[in-house]
């Protein structure tokens, strides 16, 4: 397996980050920080614009039908301007439980709308510190949903979104429209993710899948978002290692730049290899999705990506001394995003247990 791009995918990611770099405005991004419930509206409509919100969804349904690892080019371009809206990683793991589910008038509802912008989607599967409870907590009983899940990305702004629930101790996928009165705004260290919790007060609800399909499709569903993600960091760290650098040679100390001295030199270059073995990883999950080794390689693509970002964001600010710190520089942009997405999928405790799983479970890289 070649962990190169082809020329359509190099395509996609240039075409990507020159959209973005054009439509960047730090002011825009630092005025979402202390604001519950908004999100870059600019951003979103460039994404619509682009076809960005098509990329997972069926030519039949009006997407473009890409996969993952197109999907994944986009997330890394939207990591380097730490995007103000989360809604690309939602509507991938809600598009895919949709397809995975057997409920043909749902897909036919609401892809359309997906694919063009119009409608939001997000995958509710978390309860607690678990990104995929055993036994969830949320209750499906007579077509209705009980029960709540807490800080779910872009929440406050969706539409529609898949639960993860259990009737009558067989779990089940249900299908719930969103509206305010379910929503709970948190107020977040990283308020750009539009984090919420959703309370579900006997919900009209719809199941697409239960039992072990409803399984198996909610964890492939939470693998892929973790590949997204990844790629996400991946692009965050990416660009904080290349702000940290230019930082590094422009900056003088003793009449030379700091980039001479082997602490930040070797700093930076420790970041440089975190970011190419995270980068590596999100590429080989990608191209593994469907594969029974999908799961195995998606977490190993997400403990690499957290790491790398963590310390990319972490050094950046620490090279640029003092005004690493400041507002105006927007470097707690990255640290704010790195720690968010860090958390925002479950721990690297919980990821490091189901590579584990899934080795003594006989799965081979």
């Amino acid at each position: 397996m070649t962990i190169l791009y082809d020329e359509a995918q190099e395509a996609i990611a240039v075409e990507a980050r020159r959209v973005l770099d054009a439509q960047y405005d730090l002011q825009r991004l630092l005025d979402l920080v202390d604001v519950t419930g908004k999100h870059d509206e600019r951003l979103w409509q460039t994404a619509v614009e682009q076809g960005w919100t098509a990329l997972p969804v069926p030519e039949a349904h009006g997407g473009l039908g890409l996969g993952l690892l197109e999907m994944g080019l986009i997330a890394q371009s939207l990591g380097a301007v730490t995007a103000g809206a989360p809604f690309l990683t939602g509507n991938d793991a809600f598009v895919q439980l949709l397809l995975a589910g057997n409920d043909e008038a749902s897909r036919e509802a609401w892809l359309p709308k997906v694919a063009a912008g119009e409608a939001i989607g997000v995958a509710a599967l978390g309860e607690g510190n678990s990104p995929l409870p055993p036994t969830p907590a949320v209750t499906f009983t007579d077509g209705r949903l009980s029960g709540a899940k807490s800080a779910i990305a872009g929440a406050l702004q969706a539409n529609a979104g898949i639960v993860w629930a259990s009737s009558v101790g067989t779990p089940v996928l249900a299908l719930v429209e969103i509206d305010d009165t379910m929503r709970r705004p948190i107020d977040s260290f990283d308020n750009a993710r539009l984090y919420a919790g959703l309370v579900f007060d006997g919900a009209s609800a719809r199941v697409i899948l239960e039992g072990d399909a409803a399984l198996a499709a909610a964890r492939n569903a939470l693998a892929r978002t973790a590949v997204v993600t990844a790629y996400e960091q991946t692009g965050g760290a990416e660009q904080a290692m290349k702000i940290a650098r230019d930082y590094a040679l422009e900056r003088k100390a003793f009449g030379q730049p700091i980039a001479a001295f082997q602490s930040i030199k070797h700093r930076i270059a420790e970041i440089y290899g975190l970011v190419e073995l995270a980068r590596a990883n999100c590429i080989d999950a990608a191209a593994n999705v469907g594969t029974p080794q999908f799961v195995l390689k998606a977490c190993a693509a997400r403990l690499a990506a957290s790491d790398a970002y963590d310390t990319a964001a972490r050094d950046a600010v620490q090279i640029h001394g003092g005004i690493g710190v400041t507002w105006q520089l927007g470097l707690h942009l990255h640290m704010r995003r790195a720690r968010s997405l860090s958390a925002e999928l479950g721990s690297p405790l919980f990821w490091e247990g189901l590579l584990v799983s899934e080795i003594e479970a006989g799965v081979s890289a």
